[in-house]
């Protein structure tokens, strides 16, 4: 990729990172451990990898945010976060009652674009899903994802779901939001694959690429956060498009609908 100026202070220059914008189709879905499963694959495929949480909500300056989880469950990263603040609101609405400044996508891609020139992999995790708003313009993490690639940068998105009834709506709507954004999404991640799966999560599992126009791409079980081995899990859960072994025929097959 040639050098360029975007407009933003940012000098992408030359970039053969991966940048994984990680979204959800709603809160609580598990992107956290998602993408400290994401990181922690690469980690141990020897990519250097960066993590970059945008906004931080829910957490005061001196409290334990994502970040402190995903590097308890992955290892030593980079970690970057732009905004934090105190209440666990979207972020926008957050940044107006605290009197702390908003974020803008400018910023995200000043960011990512120094992050991208010294890793591999660079994971950007949203807050909420894709269109939570960040600031009074209402502009989201989709309009993050859709400034990084104007400034040149090879950007994709990686959405995480649940597992049980009501998720393929979302996933659906998510889908294309995406695309009527020209943003591409990559796949689909379960982020909490439950171990007693009801019926409606074993037919998901062909429903949801349907509903996504993108492959299903892993599944993490449930309480994965908790796991003794989180390095293993991670590798066993995840496709090998993202830097694991999780095969989606044989789960399909082990999970299979009667």
């Amino acid at each position: 990729m040639s050098a360029e100026h975007d407009g933003t202070g940012a000098d992408t220059g030359t970039v053969n990172a991966r940048i994984l914008f990680v979204t959800g189709t709603n809160t609580d879905v598990g992107k956290t451990v998602a993408t400290a499963a994401l990181a922690s694959a690469a980690l141990r495929g020897g990519l250097k990898v960066a993590v970059l949480k945008p906004g931080q909500t829910g957490v005061t300056p001196d409290e334990p945010g994502d970040a402190d989880e995903v590097r308890r469950l992955a290892g030593e990263l980079t970690y970057r976060e732009l905004a934090r603040y105190p209440e666990p609101l979207a972020p926008d609405t957050a940044a107006r009652r605290s009197g702390l400044p908003y974020l803008s996508p400018a910023e995200v891609v000043t960011e990512v674009a120094g992050l991208a020139a010294a890793h591999d992999l660079v994971l950007v995790e949203g807050a909420g899903g894709l269109l939570v708003r960040y600031d009074d313009e209402g502009r989201t993490l989709a309009d993050q994802a859709r400034a990084v690639l104007d400034a040149g940068l090879p950007a994709e998105v990686l959405l995480v779901a649940s597992a049980g009834l009501g998720t393929l709506n979302i996933v659906s709507l998510t889908a294309e939001a995406l695309a009527a954004r020209e943003l591409p999404l990559t796949g689909v991640l379960v982020g909490s694959w439950p171990a007693d799966p009801g019926l409606a999560e074993r037919c998901n599992l062909a429903d949801l690429p349907r509903s996504a126009g993108a492959p299903l791409l892993g599944a993490l079980p449930e309480r994965a956060g908790t796991a003794e081995d989180f390095a293993a899990l991670a590798l066993a859960s995840l496709a090998p498009e993202l830097g694991g072994t999780w095969n989606a025929q044989h789960f399909a097959d082990t999970h299979r609908a009667e």
